[in-house]
């Protein structure tokens, strides 16, 4: 069974920056997909970023383009979501997420198709 831990969250002004980070308890190389996903509260999920195999390709939500970066360390087994300019749209809960093997022609925020989640970490960016 593949449990992931997120921290790093935090209440931060707008502007500011964040870096969440996601350990597994699994080595990386068994995900085609990870991912960050995130929740406000009375809004749907949305993917955020998202990184494959060898984070040879990335993905990123047009919300957070060109503030969000994700980098890896796969000795740790840890994923790093950089965020900078933070805005307090940004605010929510933050999820970790893999996907062992992805189907055929699916894309990489179908959240439904994720096998493993960490419990979320809170970020909070104030006005």
């Amino acid at each position: 069974q593949v449990q992931l831990v997120e921290s790093g969250g935090g209440s931060v002004q707008a502007g500011g920056s964040l870096r969440l980070s996601c350990t597994s308890s699994d080595t990386l190389y068994n995900f085609d997909y990870i991912s960050w996903f995130r929740q406000a509260p009375g809004k749907e999920r949305e993917g955020v970023a998202s990184t494959d195999t060898f984070g040879e390709a990335t993905f990123y939500a047009d919300s957070v383009k060109g503030r969000f970066t994700l980098s890896r360390d796969s000795a740790k087994r840890t994923i790093y979501l950089h965020m900078n300019s933070l805005k307090p749209e940004d605010t929510a809960m933050y999820y970790c997420a893999t996907l062992r093997r992805a189907p055929r022609g699916g894309t990489w925020f179908d959240w439904s198709a994720y096998d493993y989640w960490g419990e979320g970490t809170q970020v909070t960016v104030s006005s």
